[in-house]
């Protein structure tokens, strides 16, 4: 799969959407204020697909807007701002397109789960209802699709790149990403255990573009697309250029210095065995080296 989507990114990259999770996160803003002038307005943009069969096809799109989590503007803020950082880390590792398919993935899979989800009901007895209760219940259920389960899968890709990435949890407690990624996926276990069947629709769906992205780009994910893309292009720049002064600051991920680009910003980390010093762009997002080449 991963050189099929090498080959695809030749042929259609240049259509990607840079800064996608921004885009995104100005859609669960607007969904958010939406919701806050007018409550049941999720009700009219939800994953309904008994509505959409009937002619609301715009829902096909519109429940994008619905936010992970409506319940309390603090929290809202600080999650948004999360998924944020981690979503563009993420596109600049993988690369625009490789992150671009795997949200649009994401979105489409869910998208297939409600569906089969109706198909379920329907051939369980849905058929039996009146036009009235199975709008009803559609309604009801439409309800449990929403971006959440996507910003999950950011996280859980950003887990699987990133396992020994620390943070601060409740700004205050270090741990370390894999192993708050390990307490979702006991929840989301949990969630889907009570769920019973909609937990395949819902949530399986949903985070199926992490599996098949993980088990069949795994290789990917491990070794980020975009730095070995830039490691290449530097090495082609030090071959072809002639000789010139060392400079002050060098990445040691992109090869950038301060004499090329006086306008970045280098820093040196603190957490690497040895003398290394990365640009604003990786200081956050490389993997630390150590002493025996790991």
């Amino acid at each position: 799969m991963e050189g099929f989507l090498s080959k695809l990114e030749k042929k259609i990259g240049k259509y990607a959407i840079p800064r996608l999770p921004l885009y995104m996160i100005m859609c669960y803003a607007a969904g958010y204020i939406l919701s806050m002038v007018n409550p049941s307005f999720i009700y009219y943009i939800s994953l309904d697909p008994y509505a959409i069969l009937h002619g609301e096809i715009w829902r096909l799109v519109s429940w994008i807007l619905i936010p992970p989590d409506t319940s309390n503007i603090f929290f809202t803020l600080i999650t948004l701002y999360f998924y944020y950082s981690i979503g563009i880390t993420l596109e600049r590792t993988w690369g625009t397109f490789f992150f671009n398919v795997y949200i649009f993935s994401g979105l489409l899979f869910t998208v297939i789960g409600a569906f089969l989800m109706y198909g379920y009901i329907m051939l369980r007895g849905g058929n039996t209802l009146d036009a009235a209760s199975l709008e009803l219940v559609f309604s009801e259920l439409s309800l449990y699709y929403s971006t959440y389960y996507i910003s999950m899968s950011i996280f859980l890709g950003f887990a699987a790149t990133y396992p020994d990435m620390e943070v601060l949890l409740m700004f205050i407690l270090p741990i370390k990403v894999k192993v708050l990624a390990i307490i979702y996926v006991a929840v989301l276990v949990w969630e889907g255990w009570h769920m019973k069947i909609m937990g395949l629709f819902v949530i399986g769906a949903s985070l199926l573009n992490f599996i098949v992205f993980f088990i069949m780009t795994r290789k990917n994910l491990r070794r980020p697309h975009r730095m070995t893309a830039q490691q290449k292009a530097f090495r082609r720049e030090v071959n072809q250029a002639p000789p010139r002064k060392i400079a002050k600051h060098k990445c040691a991920i992109c090869g950038r210095t301060s004499e090329e680009y006086p306008d970045l910003e280098f820093r040196f980390c603190s957490k690497c065995e040895g003398n290394y010093e990365f640009c604003q762009e990786h200081i956050f997002t490389h993997r630390h080296f150590k002493r025996n080449g790991q």
